[in-house]
């Protein structure tokens, strides 16, 4: 049976697909003009502020109600600095200070930029507690480790960001941080003794007037053992909407994920998560053609005829999100940031031990970066900048820098790295050390040579007892690299 266009358009009215390109293409001017309700932007859709204005006006002269949204963490998750790393810390690092004045100033700094740039809605904060150190996708996204700090810093972000005229948007309800799996490739169980520190800073996000909170492909067996809580009416509807009285817009993770499009599909996972209570379907991050776009529209308004869908709970999504839009057109702009702030909390969140007298800071003479790099999860673009080799280069001219993957930290690899640094201070950075094993082999290895190196972690440092003087940022983002250069040098 041939689909309504009524049907259809109400299905396209909770979607927020992507697309390829730094310009809309026609298809999606097309479905904007028949009321689609919002886009994502991804890196793939970003060369800078100036071309993301023209970008979302383009989107706007198609429905001037567009919501526009992207996942703008700052730190290690960005989308509009993409191309040169942030310029802020992430949340972690703003944890690591523990000062929500700070937290909200720069969330507000950095809706200036989003509103300049004409996006209404930020897929940020992380509310996550990252209890499971090992945690392979929240990590340094999540304010911290303890519910009562990152409930407090959720809530200044979300003040700061809807300051400036941005929806917030919590995310991975109900708490990715205690799990190990990754929800791009698997189904997350969230632990049952862990679920009320996890549930708390979205209570707290949703005192403070949050706009909107994002879905986690999550397992809760305490709510739901059979689905994951983006398919879960136990979970949405039960747990967040009546249960914590959130009111605003739930909007699903990237619905093309393994962890729920793995047993429906793509365009079924669609339909069953705004039949469980979401009220928008985010697609698009890994499938941004118009055949995807197409595919979950069909598939909502199809599962309407078939009674899987109730058009009533379809008709109340699309009323939240047209909400939603309301708000963000009405709600102004701040203007865009200065871009000193982030750089102020990078330094103030550094932490540095020194543990030998054999290597002297400030260091003076070029010096020889070994940086080792992981395999990011996919929530980071794989193309950002990252390091202290690059800012270190800039204050100590002749400073030599060599990055190695996982294959290529062999034991011939390092001693003749050893052998080329010859007695040139030597700093060594590595990420998440104690989620890879092989940069803790690499990691002694190097030591056990050069006792006197500066070890920089850039990731969750799980010990500080590594290195002559051990530095650690809290962060990869620009500004973190910046700031350790600065302590090595000396001009912090």
């Amino acid at each position: 049976m041939p689909l309504s266009g009524d049907l259809l358009r109400l299905a396209d009215a909770v979607l927020f697909p992507g697309f390829t390109g730094h310009t809309p293409p026609d298809w999606l001017r097309r479905r904007l003009g028949e009321g689609l309700a919002g886009v994502a932007l991804f890196s793939r859709n970003i060369a800078g502020p100036a071309q993301v204005a023209r970008l979302t006006a383009a989107l706007r002269a198609e429905n001037p109600e567009v919501l526009v949204g992207t996942d703008e963490e700052s730190g290690e998750v960005t989308r509009l600095e993409v191309a040169t790393g942030s310029s802020r810390p992430g949340g972690y690092a703003l944890g690591v200070v523990d000062d929500v004045g700070l937290t909200e100033a720069l969330a507000a700094d950095l809706g200036g930029d989003l509103a300049a740039a004409g996006i209404t809605i930020d897929f940020a904060p992380s509310a996550d507690v990252n209890s499971n150190p090992d945690n392979p996708v929240i990590g340094l996204r999540a304010f911290g480790a303890d519910p009562a700090l990152v409930a407090r810093h959720t809530r200044a972000f979300v003040r700061g960001l809807q300051s400036a005229g941005v929806a917030a948007c919590a995310k991975h309800f109900p708490g990715h941080g205690d799990t190990s799996v990754d929800s791009h490739h698997g189904v997350p169980v969230v632990a049952e003794h862990g679920i009320e520190d996890a549930l708390f800073p979205f209570r707290e996000a949703i005192k403070e007037g949050v706009r909107s909170v994002m879905t986690g492909h999550l397992l809760v067996p305490s709510y739901d053992a059979e689905l994951p809580a983006t398919l879960s009416p136990k979970v949405l509807t039960g747990l967040l909407r009546e249960e914590l009285g959130f009111q605003g817009m739930i909007i699903t993770d990237g619905i093309e994920m393994a962890a729920v499009s793995g047993a429906y599909g793509i365009g079924g996972a669609s339909a069953r998560a705004i039949a469980a209570g979401a009220d928008a379907i985010c697609v698009g991050g890994e499938r941004s053609d118009e055949a995807t776009a197409v595919e979950v529209r069909d598939a909502i308004a199809a599962a309407v005829t078939t009674g899987l869908l109730p058009e009533e709970r379809l008709a109340d999504a699309a009323r939240r999100v047209r909400e939603l839009a309301l708000w963000a057109a009405s709600s102004g702009s701040a203007g865009p940031g200065d871009g000193h702030l982030g750089l102020t909390a990078a330094r103030r969140a550094l932490r540095v031990t020194r543990r030998s007298t054999a290597v002297a800071l400030p260091l003076t003479s070029a010096a020889h970066v070994i940086e080792l790099a992981p395999e990011m999860n996919l929530a980071i673009d794989r193309g950002t900048p990252w390091g202290v080799g690059g800012p270190l280069a800039q204050l100590l001219p002749g400073t030599e820098v060599t990055r190695l993957t996982a294959g290529e930290a062999t034991g011939v690899v390092l001693e003749g790295l050893l052998a080329r640094a010859g007695r040139r201070p030597l700093v060594i950075v590595v990420r998440d050390a104690h989620r890879h094993l092989w940069q803790g082999a690499a990691l002694s290895h190097l030591l056990s040579v050069r006792p006197d190196a500066v070890v920089v972690e850039m990731g969750l440092p799980a010990r500080s007892d590594l290195g002559a003087v051990h530095i650690a940022t809290y962060g990869s983002a620009r500004v973190c690299g910046q700031a350790a250069a600065e302590v090595l040098t000396g001009t912090l």
